[in-house]
């Protein structure tokens, strides 16, 4: 499926995927799938188990390159470049799997974020090697902004690992806001949290939103993206089926019928 006019036509788009295809042997992850990302919008992309969400995610990061497409990012190529630097033009990532530092403590292991802007690298900062010395201050003086922007500070203290899930799904989210980015992409951050945890982070989640932070949600939540994202695109089976504002989505007919033949999926 290709982007309307009418959402080209609404601004001029922070990232631009188009025609995006990868391919695992013989079996298309990602199919000809296209969308974007205004300024200042949270962008859903929902899916069935198995629709290729990982893969799509994977390609806007660089951790997989595509075999066809291009993406663009403040109208700028992307596709060939490595995910160190995407996120030196202001690409944040918080995984699914959480990716802390063992034996560190939350404010650390958000200060790691920073290397996306700062003149050392991530494993300096892991490291606490000299030329991240230099500039540790202000480092964590951005840190703990963004420990505060989570709603986490009370545990800058505390071991990373000693955390609960959805703390440290929080702590993902706060290491990516070191980084001052200007897109963050956010891949099943709700999953496997319970309830309470699930509201906490779309509280985050929405903060951010109403803040104007330009997010990529990827979720196959489908109540959880329609709670907060202002428009969401479909895939299944590899190709986008549907785009549209939440209430649309929720009434689809093809994108119900796609979640209801799933094992596992979940109504719209």
């Amino acid at each position: 499926m290709s982007l309307k006019l009418s959402e080209v036509a609404s601004g001029n788009p922070l990232l631009v995927a188009e025609g995006l295809c990868k391919r695992f042997g013989g079996v298309s992850a990602v199919d000809s799938v296209s969308l974007l990302v205004l300024p200042r919008e949270l962008r859903g992309v929902i899916g069935p188990n198995g629709a290729g969400k990982s893969t799509l995610f994977n390609l806007i990061t660089g951790h997989l390159q595509p075999d066809a497409g291009t993406i663009r990012f403040d109208d700028r190529r992307i596709d060939g470049l490595s995910p160190d630097r995407r996120a030196r033009l202001g690409i944040a990532i918080a995984f699914q799997s959480v990716r802390l530092f063992r034996g560190m403590t939350v404010i650390e292991n958000v200060m790691v974020g920073a290397h996306s802007w700062t003149h050392h690298g991530m494993w300096e900062a892991a490291l606490s090697l000299p030329r991240h010395r230099h500039e540790e201050p202000e480092i964590t003086e951005r840190a703990g902004l963004a420990l505060e922007r989570a709603g986490i500070a009370h545990l800058a203290g505390r071991l990373a690992e000693s955390l609960p899930l959805g703390q440290q799904r929080a702590v993902q989210v706060a290491r990516a806001l070191c980084g001052n980015p200007r897109l963050l992409l956010l891949d099943e951050p709700a999953s496997g949290l319970r309830g309470s945890e699930r509201e906490h982070l779309a509280v985050l989640i929405e903060s951010l939103r109403d803040e104007g932070l330009s997010m990529l949600l990827v979720e196959h939540d489908v109540a959880f993206v329609t709670r907060l994202a202002q428009n969401v695109t479909v895939i299944d089976r590899g190709r986008v089926i549907a785009s549209g504002t939440p209430d649309e989505i929720r009434r689809d007919p093809v994108v119900v019928a796609a979640y209801l033949g799933h094992a596992g999926g979940e109504s719209a």
